[in-house]
């Protein structure tokens, strides 16, 4: 559903070259949840904005069901860290969700029955009337998830959503996308700094290096396909498995 073949992405600018992301190579097959962490300053964004097609590559290529990427493709979408910024606070809930429906031409009917089923799977039908300022950032960042499942995606990029929000909502938070992942069966790529949350939430882990970026260890996670924050948490394996991720971020980082 998702390949990347020998991605690098360099900036240049003001007589300095970065070379942002080295030599990426991996594939999500088509209903996955794959999480990407890596030490801070490792691409981790510029690597899902490429994969978006908000950048270009440098060389390198991303296909998205095997058709190249060049610009924002059809049938991905996604949901960023600033939900603040993403959503337009003069539209009530329901608009923006529908907006993308909209944009496409689809009929108000059709669109008002997608987003109506959408904020419910994010618990949020009775907010469909308000203003994005009059709901709390937890809230907000549901109505972003919202949006992006009622496009009906067949890939949902995450860029981590979660990173604003306090400790409990954020537990809430996750267990949601998982819901609407297992629900939707969308093809998910999620990328985080934090590893308890990517072996928590993915079905695989792809550790990314230091700047220039190469996948370091790319570790699938084997819990239980049913979670929850205490017991998986406090399972010997999930302890395992973020020793593992840890240590190899640990590995991988760039000299200080």
């Amino acid at each position: 559903m998702l390949e990347v073949k020998n991605l690098h992405k360099v900036y240049d600018g003001h007589g300095r070259r970065v070379t942002a992301v080295g030599d990426l190579t991996f594939s999500v097959p088509e209903g996955q949840f794959a999480c990407v962490v890596g030490p801070s300053g490792c691409g981790k964004t510029t690597l899902l904005r490429v994969l978006a097609g908000l950048l270009p590559a440098t060389s390198g290529e991303v296909l998205v069901q095997r058709t190249p990427v060049t610009a924002p493709p059809p049938g991905l979408a996604v949901v960023f860290q600033e939900y603040g910024r993403s959503l337009f606070p003069w539209l009530r809930v329901r608009e923006n969700v529908e907006l993308p429906l909209k944009a496409q031409g689809m009929a108000r009917s059709d669109r008002g029955a997608l987003a109506a089923e959408a904020l419910a799977a994010v618990g949020l039908s009775d907010a469909h009337g308000a203003y994005p300022w009059q709901l709390s950032g937890g809230m907000q960042q549901r109505v972003a998830i919202a949006r992006a499942i009622a496009y009906q995606p067949r890939v949902l990029l995450m860029d981590e959503p979660f990173a604003a929000v306090d400790a409990q909502t954020r537990a809430d938070l996750e267990d949601l996308v998982r819901s609407v992942w297992q629900r939707f069966g969308v093809t998910l790529l999620f990328v985080t700094h934090d590893i308890d949350e990517a072996v928590y939430l993915g079905q695989r882990v792809i550790v990314l290096s230091a700047s220039p970026t190469t996948v370091a260890q790319d570790l699938t996670i084997d819990l239980p396909a049913e979670r929850d924050q205490l017991t998986t948490r406090s399972d010997a394996r999930f302890t395992e498995l973020r020793g593992q991720v840890y240590a190899q971020i640990q590995k991988v980082k760039a000299p200080a």
